[in-house]
Formats: C-alpha cells, sequence, structure tokens
C-alpha cells in the first residue's frame, strides 16, 4: 500500500488541465492502486490524479455501493440529467471545508478502464455527484469553483438538510 501525498489548495497542479492518458501500461496499473490507497486512507470518496500531482485524465472513485472501486481514464460525460440534487461537499485538497453546490442527479461517463478498454457508466445520486466533482479536477475546476455558498464551521459540524430531508424543528 502506497499512500501518496494530496495535493492541497494553493498547489499549481490543481489548475492546470490533465492530458489525456495514452499508455495502458503496468505504471498505470501502480498508480491506480496508489490512488485507490490513498482515497481510501484518507476517507475520501474519490481522488483524481490532479491530486497526487500527476497531470493525466485519471480518476478512481468509491462511494461505498457495489460498483467497488471505479476506475476511469480519459472520462467524458456524455448525458446529463434535467434533474438536480444539492448538497454538501467537501474535497480531500480542501481540508476542514465545505460548500453546498448543485450537481445533476443522473450523469453517463463514457471512460476507458486500466488496460485502455471503452466502457460507459451510469451514476445516481452520490455516484453522479462524485463523478462530476472528480471530472471537474481534470480540468483544473474544483468545487468552490462552482459551490451555491460555503458552509460556516457550525454548519459543517452539525447538519444541514440533503435534498428530500425535512428540517427538524
Amino acid at each position: 500500500m502506497a499512500i501518496r501525498k494530496i495535493m492541497k489548495l494553493g498547489e499549481d497542479v490543481l489548475r492546470k488541465p490533465c492530458k489525456k492518458v495514452e499508455k495502458f501500461d503496468l505504471r498505470l496499473h501502480l498508480l491506480l492502486k496508489d490512488m485507490a490507497d490513498t482515497m481510501h486512507d484518507a476517507d475520501g470518496v474519490g481522488l483524481a490524479a490532479p491530486q497526487v500531482g500527476i497531470l493525466r485524465r485519471i480518476v478512481v472513485i468509491d462511494v461505498g455501493d457495489e460498483h467497488g472501486v471505479i476506475e476511469l481514464m480519459n472520462p467524458e460525460i456524455t448525458e446529463r440529467s434535467e434533474e438536480i440534487q444539492t448538497g454538501r461537499e467537501g474535497c480531500l485538497s480542501l481540508p476542514g471545508r465545505q460548500g453546498v453546490v448543485s450537481r445533476p442527479m443522473r450523469v453517463t461517463v463514457h471512460a476507458q478502464d486500466r488496460h485502455g478498454k471503452p466502457f460507459d457508466l451510469e451514476g445516481e445520486g452520490l455516484l453522479a455527484r462524485a463523478i462530476c466533482h472528480e471530472l471537474d479536477h481534470l480540468d483544473g475546476r474544483l468545487y468552490i469553483d462552482v459551490m451555491d455558498r460555503e458552509l460556516t464551521e457550525e454548519e459543517i459540524e452539525g447538519h444541514i438538510p440533503e435534498d428530500g430531508e425535512e428540517d427538524e424543528e
């Protein structure tokens, strides 16, 4: 298990667009393993290559469902639902901060697997949110660039209602 250093806000690599993955080799496979280990070690649900200092279009996601660890090389969103979800997001590159972000409820992403084979994946709810969040990283965008508002420390420590939840008085 190799845990890599996670880049933090202010480091240039987080604001640069990533290059396409061209080689699907052992080096890529090791990077994917390191990224998954790093994401799990930090209790994250997603990690993009620029967050570990690599300017390549590579993402790993694990939202704790039947998909397990999802590996996406050269991902592109091909469909977005008009239905929107609004909820809290954080980022391993912005520790201690969270914001309210609106994202599509469902997305379809076209990508390549670790061997270069193309595939499509549909994501809904948290998976759709994670896909959008991580793909933003590949273009040098962070959730703070698209958030509705930043949460206060009190809100982060407490609870704000998510879509579909009722306010309790």
